[in-house]
C-alpha cells in the first residue's frame, strides 16, 4: 500500500514566522522533520505540502534544494491542500505531520502506521494534541502529533466539511464524530502531557534547539526515550517553555460540526 506522509508547512505563523526554515545544527527545521519521517518504517514517500502563497516560495526553493517532494495549494483550505497533495502522489495511506513538530519520532509513526494497519480504522491519531484533549493520561508530548488515516475517508471529510476550523485543521471532521468513523488512539504507556515540546513560539523554538544540540547524530536519529532522559538530567530547561502549556487553543477544535 503506498503510504505518503505529508508535512503540512508555511512561512506564516502569527507567533513565530519563517519558524520552519530557522537553522538547527546547521540545517532547516524542516529539512530535519523530511529527514526523521522518511526514516519511519511504513512510509513510501515523504511530501511537503505548502501553500501557493509568494512567501512560502522559499518553502518550495528549500525543497528543491534537499530534493524533497514538494505541492503547493490553499493556504487557508488547509484540507483541499491536503487532499489534492494526497491525490497527486497517488497515496492509498495518508500520514499527517506539521511542521511545528521537529522532533517527530520515527519509531512512534511506524507504530501509528502498524496499528493502522492491523485494524479496520478510517483514523488513527497519536494520543497528544487536540485530538486527544480529553483524554485521561496515555498522552504523547506535545510535539509528537501524527495521524494515519485512509484516502477513504480523507475524500469523506473533504467533500462534507464545511467549518473553517475542519477546512483549516484537516482532521478533526474525522477525530470528532466517532459515529461516522471508525477511530482509534496510540496511546502511550507512560503520561507525558506535562511536555510541551512542539515549536509555536520563541520560547519553544530555543527548548527545541538546545535538544538538538546535545542529541543530533548525522547517523542517527534521537527517539523519545532519548529527549526524555535528556529532560531528567536538564529539568531547568523545562521552564523555558512551561508558560504556554494549557493555552493551545484545543478547545475550539472540539466545537460540533453544522449540521
Amino acid at each position: 500500500m503506498n503510504t505518503v506522509a505529508i508535512i503540512q508547512a508555511r512561512m506564516g505563523s502569527s507567533r513565530l514566522p519563517g519558524k520552519v526554515l530557522r537553522d538547527v545544527c546547521g540545517k532547516p527545521m524542516l529539512a530535519h522533520i523530511v529527514e526523521r519521517v522518511s526514516s519511519s518504517r511504513g512510509i513510501n514517500r515523504v511530501v511537503v505540502a505548502t501553500s501557493d502563497k509568494s512567501a512560502d516560495r522559499a518553502i518550495q526553493a528549500c525543497c528543491a534544494e534537499k530534493q524533497f517532494d514538494c505541492f503547493r495549494g490553499d493556504e487557508q483550505d488547509v484540507l483541499d491542500r491536503f487532499y489534492q497533495a494526497a491525490k497527486y502522489f497517488n497515496a492509498e495511506r495518508v500520514v499527517r505531520i506539521t511542521a511545528d513538530c521537529p522532533l517527530a519520532d520515527p519509531m512512534i509513526i511506524g507504530n501509528l502506521i502498524n496499528y493502522f494497519a492491523n485494524g479496520e480504522y478510517d483514523h488513527v491519531g497519536v494520543a497528544t494534541g487536540a485530538g486527544a484533549l480529553f483524554l485521561d493520561g496515555g498522552r504523547y508530548p506535545d510535539g509528537y502529533d501524527a495521524e494515519c488515516m485512509s484516502t477513504t475517508a480523507l475524500d469523506r471529510a473533504w467533500r462534507e466539511a464545511t467549518e473553517q476550523t475542519d477546512r483549516e485543521h484537516v482532521t478533526p471532521y474525522l477525530w470528532r464524530q466517532p459515529e461516522k468513523f471508525n477511530l482509534a488512539m496510540l496511546k502511550s504507556e507512560i503520561d507525558y502531557s506535562s511536555l510541551r515540546l512542539t515549536v509555536d513560539t520563541e520560547e519553544d523554538f530555543q527548548l527545541v534547539k538546545k535538544i538538538y544540540q546535545d542529541l543530533y547524530r548525522p547517523d542517527r536519529h534521537f527517539l523519545l526515550d532519548d529527549v526524555v532522559r535528556w529532560l531528567g538530567s536538564h529539568s531547568d530547561k523545562l521552564n523555558i517553555n512551561q508558560q504556554h502549556i494549557g493555552h493551545e487553543g484545543y478547545e475550539v477544535l472540539w466545537q460540533p460540526t453544522a449540521a
